[in-house]
């Protein structure tokens, strides 16, 4: 068995992979002021829960895209497994199939996001990951990461409106029935949610037009789901896309080992 993690701004996942196939994923909040020690008891709890023994999971395979959380991270799968987990970095980026653009400045999961669509459909595709940030990481069919666009998420601009002002109150992601709201909860789900669908919209448009040869659009994130009416810009919608990722890296560095 294969475990990857994959911590961001606002969760860390974590995916256990076995026979093809995610037997379970397990989400957490992404807390740096949490040790180690609480990080590990979660996920012994959850493989207990599962009825799975540590001895059965071979590789761990960790992405951070939160600084602070990756030594604490680290430090707690090296002491559940007695052994390095191995660790998304520019250090690696050299063993995988990519041409990666500035690899001290992209993200990990954005690497993830990459490799996984490039193995999947070995074609030009823009991957859209709905998460606290909105990106969208552009990949060739051969494997090269062409350019990224990071604009924030849905709930990080809706939460930036609660916390910036004094009277509109913080709402879930919902597509109103009209762009007129008539009240304040359906008036910011009509700005936030259509619009960013428009601007969903209009940035895969201008990818390809500047690409200006074929190529696809994938969904993936926590969030990825929340706007229905966007399901025709996408090729596919992968919630587990950039845990895929990870697991890729993970296993082409066993390779390495």
């Amino acid at each position: 068995m294969l475990l990857a993690i994959d911590v961001g701004n606002t969760d860390a996942v974590f995916g256990l992979y076995h026979n093809n196939a995610w037997l379970h994923i397990w989400r957490t909040p992404a807390r740096t002021d949490e040790p180690a020690l609480a990080y590990e008891n979660r996920l012994r709890f959850w493989l207990l829960e599962a009825n799975i023994a540590l001895s059965s999971i071979q590789t761990a395979v960790l992405s951070s895209v939160v600084p602070l959380l990756t030594p604490t991270m680290r430090d707690m799968l090296t002491n559940l497994f007695g052994r390095q987990p191995i660790v998304v970095g520019p250090g690696i980026y050299p063993l995988l199939p990519l041409d990666i653009l500035r690899p001290h400045e992209i993200g990990t999961d954005l690497v993830a996001n990459a490799l996984a669509a490039y193995t999947r459909y070995r074609r030009n595709c823009v991957i859209v990951d709905f998460g606290t940030a909105l990106t969208f990481t552009t990949v060739s069919g051969e494997g090269k990461i062409l350019g990224v666009a990071i604009t924030p998420g849905l709930k990080t601009a809706i939460r930036a409106l609660f916390a910036n002002t004094a009277q509109l109150p913080e709402v879930p992601i919902e597509k109103p029935v009209s762009a007129l709201g008539k009240n304040t909860t359906h008036a910011i789900q009509a700005g936030i949610v259509m619009g960013y669908e428009g601007l969903v919209r209009h940035l895969v448009r201008q990818i390809k037009t500047e690409l200006n040869q074929d190529c696809i659009a994938v969904a993936t994130g926590g969030l990825s789901g929340k706007i229905p009416s966007l399901r025709d810009v996408f090729e596919d919608i992968i919630p587990s896309l950039t845990l895929d990722g990870v697991r890729l890296i993970g296993e082409t560095m066993q390779k390495h080992l």
